[in-house]
């Protein structure tokens, strides 16, 4: 059954937690990305069809769509496309039933309540009933994945929640300016001071233990202090290939959105 047509802005991890819930719930999904993803947790999100050309994550393909007849094959069998689309362009060419802004910028990039009949903003940055109809929390904790009907979510603290007791300890940052490159894979285990990767000739060690969850691609640009990847202490490797529990709930939060507003217009009918 087709639930209508859905555009996310973005294709990271935590977007492609949103597209998974509304895929198999019968919608149509299309992802907008850039053309270099910075995306670290990308064994779990489809921005890599953008280099690779397709991307599986569990059980659902994404597949890099060039044009708006690949766009529409792609649907039509099944899979999820993903556009090279900075600006979303192709929200105006398909005119979807849905826009998702997912791109997590902390700050609204250019979506606007007109977009679609239904328009979520997905963490800080937006106001439900300014800019989109709803918007929904991104903040580990009690409010994780709730729908916000009026007003904001929390503003961004710049600390990543707690996994396993460690929050900026978990982040692997860049230490310069350079092309990223990366001496160890996604799920390996890691010991605190250990090398896993070079920001042009500067090292990048590892400040705790725990498995390599997230690493950018190499040869990505970076800046000094930019996020490069994460150690996760619960050294669950499965958990590398699974989409999170974040990316799960804000999903959810995302699909109860949608079908309030769609179930709202129906008894307005």
């Amino acid at each position: 059954m087709n639930m209508g047509r859905v555009v996310i802005k973005g294709a990271g991890d935590l977007a492609t937690g949103i597209a998974l819930r509304l895929f198999r719930s019968g919608f149509q999904v299309v992802m907008t990305e850039i053309s270099i993803p910075t995306t670290v947790r990308r064994t779990v999100a489809f921005s890599p069809a953008v280099y690779l050309g397709q991307m599986q994550v569990e059980d659902v393909a994404g597949v890099r769509c060039d044009c708006l007849e690949v766009v529409e094959n792609t649907l039509k069998n099944g899979n999820i496309a993903v556009v090279v689309d900075e600006d979303a362009d192709i929200i105006e060419k398909i005119k979807p039933d849905v826009v998702v802004d997912a791109i997590l910028a902390k700050r609204n990039l250019g979506t606007e309540i007109t977009d679609a009949p239904v328009v979520i903003g997905v963490g800080p940055g937006f106001t439900a009933g300014a800019d989109c109809h709803c918007v929904v929390e991104t903040k580990r904790g009690h409010y994780l994945g709730r729908c916000i009907w009026e007003g904001s979510a929390i503003p961004n603290t710049g600390v990543p929640g707690l996994i396993g007791g460690y929050g900026l300890e978990r982040l692997i940052r860049a230490t310069g300016d350079g092309l990223f490159k990366g001496v160890v894979e996604i799920g390996d285990e890691v010991k605190a001071g250990q090398l896993v990767g070079y920001a042009g000739e500067h090292p990048i060690y590892a400040q705790i233990d725990g498995v390599v969850r997230g690493l950018l691609q190499d040869d990505v640009p970076v800046t000094a202090g930019m996020k490069s990847g994460d150690v996760d202490p619960r050294c669950e490797k499965k958990h590398c290939f699974t989409v999170s529990d974040k990316a799960s709930s804000i999903g959810g939060g995302v699909l109860e959105a949608i079908l309030c507003m769609q179930n709202k217009v129906r008894t307005e009918r």
